[in-house]
Formats: structure tokens, C-alpha cells, sequence
């Protein structure tokens, strides 16, 4: 039977004669081609815009911290990784207590001296500030607390604020809910409870309320500092415990390390890349240096992409 008149053959042989259906085929097979080709570049095109969109997720840094959150001073969020988990903070405890010992206007120059209160029994944590005869001023044991992580003299602020211990602690959650930490609670000065507790949505209003206070602002910027906590004795050296602080191609403006098992290792920072600032929090990293490498990391990826145009 012969084909019909709407028959793809006969249709074939109406648009190209015989003698110039080859040449129709292969024309035919280019257009395919590069309709193919258009559709795959279009694609191709989507995704890339999506990415830089997207800012987080699979597109973003390698962040092996298992909590983190970026924020820039406008609110926009870089990346963001498991940000409302609440999570054991351990010494990045110590900014709040700052702000606490700040806030209740006692003054900086008085003398604190180490007392057995101050030792650390929960967890039997080492401070070379000995008990009964390492005396130094309020705003010497600030800075040895923020820099250092010293949990001696964290306790001792804690103990030597107006209504002791107790209501410091009371003042401290005080402080987390006017702040807007809702998933937030404390209940030692030092970190080494493993009730202390946030999340990294939290953690990046306590370090831009902190930045406030020029104090802190010093201690988490400052790579190092001479005391004389024993009379007639040599002096102490200590060292910021986030190595970015002495790293020239970081501009650290607060900063504050922690670490107890519970909570892994933490590192939550205020700096400046690209001259435009960012809130940094990462929680609950495994290895001791993952912080700093997550940091690094992030660093390359908002300037190698420059994404800190604010794109």
C-alpha cells in the first residue's frame, strides 16, 4: 500500500527532491546538534547562577566544623551549616562573661587574688595563675580570660562581681535573653559546664553585642601580653589561643576560642575580609585546628570568588 500524503516520507520528498534529501538530512542532523547544544549551555548557565546565588550548601566553602554561620554586618548570610542546633559553647562562653563583669561597672583596676574557689574540679583543667598567690587587676584577668582562656580567672570574675557566683550566673542569662539568644543558657563563667549551650544563630548576636566593648575588642585582637601576677617573681607570657590574631593576612576584630569534649572545638570571630565585615561562628569541630582551617578555607572562597562585593 502506498504511503499516505501526510506521510513523513512523502512530506520529505515535497520539501527536498530526491537528489537533495541528503544534504536536507544532514542539515536537519546539525540543527538537532546545535539545538542540543544551546539546551546544555542554558542549563549549564542556571546552575552556575544558582551557586553563586546560593551562597551555602554544596556551593559553598568546605566547611568541616559541624555547626557554622557567616554573616555580614548587613545581616546578609554567607553560608550557613546546622545553624539552630543547640550545641555545648565552652569557652566561647567567656565573651559573655566579659560583657556580665562590664556591664556591672566594678572597677577594672581593683586587685583579684586566686583563691581555691577558683580551681577547676569539674574537669581538673591546668592555670598558671597558682592558687593563694597570683594577684592581678580586673581588667588584667579580663584579657587573660579572653586571650588566654584562662578558667581561673574566669571563675574569679565570676566570684568577685557584686552578689557572687550565683548571681553572676543569673546576670549572664539575663544578658543571652536581652540579646535575643533565646536558645541560649549558662551556668558557670568559664565554659567548662557542658550546659552551656547555643547555637551558632545565637553566637553570632553575642559576638557583634561584644564588639561593642572596647575591652574585649583589645583582648580578641590582641596577639599577646605581659602580666606579673606574683610579686617578686618573673612575668607571665600569654598568647591568643586563634592563631588568625598573628596572622598578617587576617583582620581579627574579637575573637574567642573553646573547647571541652562535649562541644568539640569552636572558634567564633568578628573580621574583616575585603574590607567588609562578617560575623564567623564554627562549632563542633573534630580536630584542633579545623576552626582555623574552615577560616582559611572560607577566606579563599569569598575573595577567589569574589563574593565579598556583596554578590
Amino acid at each position: 500500500m502506498p504511503p499516505s500524503s501526510l506521510s513523513p516520507i512523502n512530506l520529505l520528498e515535497t520539501l527536498y527532491p530526491p537528489a537533495r534529501q541528503g544534504h536536507a538530512i544532514k542539515n536537519i542532523g546539525r540543527m538537532l546538534l546545535s539545538a542540543l547544544m544551546i539546551a546544555g549551555l542554558i542549563l549549564c548557565s542556571d546552575a552556575f547562577a544558582a551557586s553563586q546565588q546560593q551562597g551555602s550548601g554544596t556551593s559553598g566553602p568546605k566547611i568541616n566544623s559541624a555547626s557554622a554561620l557567616i554573616v555580614d554586618e548587613q545581616g546578609n548570610r554567607i553560608y550557613g551549616k546546622n545553624t539552630r542546633e543547640v550545641k555545648p559553647i565552652a569557652s566561647v562562653t567567656k565573651l559573655m562573661t566579659a560583657m556580665v563583669v562590664l556591664d556591672s561597672g566594678v572597677s577594672l583596676d581593683a586587685p583579684i587574688t586566686i583563691t581555691e574557689e577558683d580551681r577547676d574540679t569539674l574537669r581538673h583543667s591546668r592555670s598558671r595563675l597558682r592558687i593563694g598567690q597570683a594577684t592581678l587587676s580586673r581588667h588584667e584577668m579580663l584579657m587573660v580570660s579572653l586571650m588566654s582562656s584562662d578558667n581561673r580567672a574566669a571563675a574569679a570574675l565570676a566570684r568577685t562581681s557584686p552578689g557572687g557566683t550565683p548571681q553572676f550566673v543569673a546576670a549572664m542569662n539575663r544578658k543571652a535573653q536581652a540579646l535575643g539568644m533565646h536558645d541560649t543558657s549558662f551556668a558557670d563563667s568559664s565554659g567548662l559546664d557542658n550546659r552551656n549551650r547555643s547555637t551558632a544563630e545565637d553566637l553570632v548576636k553575642m559576638v557583634r553585642a561584644s564588639a561593642q566593648y572596647p575591652l574585649i575588642r583589645e583582648a580578641g585582637s590582641r596577639g599577646e601580653m605581659t602580666v606579673h601576677p606574683f610579686a617578686g617573681q618573673g612575668a607571665l607570657e600569654y598568647r591568643n589561643t586563634n592563631p588568625l590574631v598573628r596572622n598578617p593576612e587576617w583582620h581579627v576584630e574579637v575573637s574567642k576560642t573553646g573547647f571541652i569534649n562535649e562541644a568539640g572545638h569552636c572558634l567564633v570571630m568578628q573580621t574583616r575580609i575585603g574590607g567588609r565585615r562578617l560575623y564567623v561562628v564554627f562549632l563542633d569541630a573534630v580536630g584542633k585546628l579545623t576552626p582555623v582551617g574552615d577560616s582559611n578555607r572560607l577566606r579563599t572562597w569569598l575573595v577567589g570568588g569574589q563574593r565579598i562585593a556583596g554578590n
